[in-house]
């Protein structure tokens, strides 16, 4: 299991042509320095001798641990020796199984075709929870977000990665277009635009898991405060996922720890 990035992927993205719309999300209180944090830890994690020749491996159980994290952060827990032995069959974790092990294909077109991949995305996470016929579908409250958050996927900035990942997967979060294994499906679509917009091309860190150590009340809670969309609830979510990543970074450079020591 692993996330394979194709060659090429994770090239930052290029300076917009006018004003930056998501500039002003550096002036927030705390997000500067919070974004500062993230790269760094990312960077710490890069440099790690492993990656030079053996990063494939620290992906591999990056896969496994973010699946894990993810289910456990909509309520299901399952031992991390248990899913290693293929022993959980709870269609939360499967979903977010499958998930995990489909990202990497999709990182070219996310960046390109982000609806698609949306689609494609729930269909994996929400397989078994949902009617096929409402697989990969938003309900139509969603359209207009949807179509807004688009934009910012497609579009440039030079706005730090991980800010970029945090409005992605914040809004997916908050909106909830598709019903079912709307979670999952955000923190798969924030982890394909830390991958695709360069922070970690590798695929190395675990994210989830940094959000999981913060903990499933403290991410709800930041979330609603995202949701209710003045200036210090996003400030606050966009720390809160700041943090997580760079206790994902973190999480990396244990399991590339762990490799090294067999």
């Amino acid at each position: 299991m692993s996330i394979p990035v194709r060659p090429g992927a994770g090239r930052p993205a290029a300076r917009p042509a006018g004003p930056d719309p998501l500039a002003p999300l550096l002036d927030l209180p705390g997000v500067r320095e919070a974004a500062d944090g993230a790269r760094a830890g990312i960077d710490r994690l890069l440099a790690h001798r492993l990656m030079r020749n053996r990063s494939a491996e620290v992906s591999s159980e990056s896969a496994l641990r973010g699946a894990r994290a993810s289910a456990a952060l909509d309520g299901v827990d399952v031992a991390l020796a248990d899913l290693r032995a293929g022993s959980v069959e709870d269609p939360v974790v499967q979903g977010s199984l499958r998930v995990s092990v489909g990202l990497g294909a999709m990182v070219d077109t996310w960046a390109k075709a982000p609806g698609q991949v949306l689609a494609r995305l729930h269909v994996l996470a929400a397989a078994d929870l949902a009617d096929r016929s409402d697989l990969g579908r938003p309900a139509p409250h969603a359209g207009p977000r949807l179509n807004g958050l688009f934009q910012v996927v497609t579009g440039t900035s030079t706005v730090p990665a991980v800010l970029v990942a945090g409005l992605v997967h914040g809004e997916l979060a908050a909106l909830a277009p598709f019903g079912t294994a709307d979670g999952v499906v955000a923190r798969a679509a924030g982890r394909l635009t830390v991958i695709g917009r360069g922070l970690d091309p590798k695929a190395v860190s675990v994210p989830e898991v940094g959000f999981l150590e913060l903990g499933a009340g403290a991410y709800r809670e930041a979330l609603a405060g995202y949701a209710s969309g003045g200036p210090d609830g996003v400030a606050a979510w966009l720390v809160h996922c700041c943090r997580a990543t760079e206790l994902g970074a973190r999480e990396g450079l244990a399991i590339a720890e762990a490799i090294l020591r067999g």
